[in-house]
């Protein structure tokens, strides 16, 4: 688990470098330079002719020192600022001399750039919470357009580095090097679209120097999954590893409880059961025989079910109208923790009520409408609306997407650092919900199961892309990894 930070922590960070570790500005910003170097060479070792785009900011004077290296290793470096953009702060204005000290030049942006193997982005860092200037949003557009290799450093220019939005162009990074620490907004939602690979150079600062900064959230990857997933004792029996009862399967909509119950049953529940509509059970049987089904036509057929079980996921397939209604508001009734989507959550939105013992899994369009703002809004600061979400249903929330967040009352939020394009599907989510409750059914508490819950799903989506590629994907190909990436080494 990665810890990732607010700006304003990153540049606390950097204060006490400077003071109380004893660390120089300017040392610091040559670290950055030489780090952003090394890496450059080493992935474009061909590149002889590097573009350089510094603002005047700090950024711009890693820019500088990096530039300054390149032109000492033998490349033909070319470097461009913005009209006025001279630098502001006296560190940058340090390794603009030591810049023209070694001989190097610096050109005005006009409007077009020079020619160049690769661009390292030294623009704006991690400040930038408007749109870029005019004439970096030019620049920032032209280093698009090249289509060449692209280093940025910190940040990808024109994002906000705590929400990943852009209000404006932004940088399209191959690489982008964080310094010190990892931000948070480079781990979600418009980010992901810009900051390619992203890598982190702590500078050579002390590990445990910052121990007593609290993360703002969490990048939480694959090869922790162990953590959460240990082995069974040999002496387990079905009736420890708990029982999901999944609800929903209005007329036409069965496939969606259907791959609740088997994304349940994937992951090492003990029981899962299906209440749905008469009309579904047969195909239900037919196609997974392990899930209990019944015809469930009311909220006094779901009370008896609800009895036996563990936790209920409710909303896959379950529709808006009068039998939907029904199960749902018995469910939410019934004091047994919940895993609500979908329908579910729709419903919600149109009732708004407290539900501590839930865990709601929001796509962006439904984030928006139990908080009744706009998707722009929900997509803008996914922290911030997951944080919103958790404080007004006073419960865990999962708000899906690129860089998932998990998010609940007292807990640092979690990134959930795997998935793919591929997974934008109908029908992800129904397993999602199976997933999740399937953890919850087997111990875990609400938050760990969702963080470890939404991990998994991510993870066995890449693994089945990886097989077969992004576009085609289908949740039920997540199937046979679920299985193996549940029973982590």
């Amino acid at each position: 688990m990665l810890p990732l930070y607010r700006s304003a922590q990153v540049r606390a960070m950097d204060s006490h470098a400077i003071g109380a570790l004893g660390v120089p500005s300017y040392e610091l910003m040559c670290r950055a330079g030489a780090a952003a170097w090394r890496l450059l060479h080493q992935r474009w070792p061909q590149a002889r002719v590097v573009g350089v785009a510094c603002g005047p900011g700090n950024n711009g004077g890693d820019g500088y020192v990096l530039a300054r290296l390149a032109r000492a290793a033998g490349c033909r470096v070319v470097l461009v600022a913005p009209p006025g953009g001279s630098p502001r702060t006296a560190t940058a204005r340090q390794a603009l001399a030591d810049w023209r000290a070694a001989g190097g030049s610096v050109m005005s942006f006009d409007g077009m750039l020079p020619e160049a193997d690769v661009w390292v982005d030294a623009i704006y860092g991690i400040g930038l919470t408007r749109p870029p200037s005019e004439a970096a949003q030019s620049m920032i557009e032209r280093i698009n357009a090249s289509r060449l290799p692209v280093l940025s450093l910190d940040v990808p220019s024109g994002l906000d580095a705590d929400t990943g939005h852009a209000q404006g162009a932004a940088v399209r990074a191959t690489v982008t090097l964080s310094f010190i620490a990892a931000k948070r907004g480079l781990y979600t939602g418009m980010a992901r679209d810009f900051d390619g690979e992203v890598l982190l150079d702590r500078l050579d600062l002390k590990i445990g120097a910052f121990d007593d900064i609290t993360p703002a959230a969490w990048l939480c990857r694959p090869d922790g999954l162990a953590r959460w997933l240990g082995p069974r004792h040999p002496n387990a029996h079905k009736g420890e590893h708990g029982h999901v009862l999944c609800v929903g399967g209005e007329e036409g909509m069965g496939g969606a409880v259907r791959l609740c119950a088997e994304g349940a049953l994937r992951t090492g529940v003990g029981l899962a059961s299906v209440a749905t509509r008469s009309s579904g059970v047969a195909a239900l049987v037919a196609a997974r025989p392990e899930a209990m089904t019944h015809a469930v036509e009311g909220a006094a057929e779901l009370a008896p079910l609800v009895e036996r079980a563990t936790v209920l996921a409710v909303g896959p397939g379950l529709g808006q109208g009068a039998w939907g209604q029904s199960l749902y508001h018995a469910a939410v009734a019934c004091g047994r923790p919940l895993v609500l989507d979908a329908d579910a959550l729709n419903l919600l939105a149109a009732e708004p009520i407290a539900l501590p013992q839930a865990i709601l899994t929001p796509h962006p369009g439904e984030a928006a409408r139990l908080l009744g703002r706009d998707k722009a809004d929900i997509q803008a600061d996914r922290f911030g609306a997951a944080e919103a979400l958790s404080q007004k249903f006073r419960c865990v929330v999962v708000l899906k997407g690129a860089g998932t967040i998990v998010a609940a009352p007292g807990e640092v939020p979690a990134v959930i650092g795997a998935g793919n394009p591929g997974m934008a599907t109908g029908g992800m989510g129904d397993v999602l919900s199976g997933v999740i409750a399937a953890l919850v059914a087997q111990g875990l508490p609400l938050f760990q199961a969702a963080v470890a819950g939404a991990l998994l799903h991510s993870a066995a989506g890449d693994a089945a892309a990886r097989i077969g590629g992004e576009r085609g994907l289908l949740p039920s190909d997540l199937f046979p990894h679920l299985r193996r990436m549940a029973n982590p080494e």
